[in-house]
């Protein structure tokens, strides 16, 4: 059985409006500004991925070709680098960036045309470096076959 609720005069209380949580919307003015910053190229078979960091090493932004909507073997082409670099200058020019150092890694195909794609937009590069891991004494080898 269910029990009515009665209303008496002292129980109604008026009921404040429901205010709506707005969507905080960040404008390009609220981030922090950098004028030079460190641009992160890891570049694999399979995938591209950019990195902007600050001159400290602190992350910014970031972008990969998988996240600009590229699938399966897409992903590794020039062509989705290109266009990860050029979305992550567009997000850079609205703090500011002016000139970047770039640190390459990897032997994909994206390496150079995610950097290209990046310049195209009107940043400077004042270096290029490559840090591509490079094993110096190789794996170890296979146990002879037993017969």
């Amino acid at each position: 059985m269910v029990k009515k609720q009665t209303t008496t005069e002292e129980n109604k209380t008026p009921k404040a409006p429901a205010t709506e949580a707005a969507p905080k919307v960040v404008s390009a003015s609220s981030k922090k500004r950098v004028e030079s910053g460190i641009l992160h190229v890891q570049s694999t078979y399979n995938n591209t991925k950019v990195m902007l960091t600050d001159m400290k090493g602190n992350a910014l932004m970031w972008g990969s070709s998988g996240g600009a909507g590229f699938r399966g073997a897409k992903k590794g082409t020039p062509f989705a680098a290109a266009k990860v670099g050029e979305t992550l200058a567009l997000k850079a020019q609205l703090i500011g960036l002016k000139e970047i150092a770039v640190v390459v890694k990897g032997v994909g195909s994206g390496r150079e045309s995610a950097i290209r794609g990046f310049i195209s937009k009107g940043v400077l590069i004042t270096s290029i470096k490559d840090e591509t891991p490079v094993p110096f004494n190789g794996p170890k080898p296979k146990k002879p076959r037993r017969v």
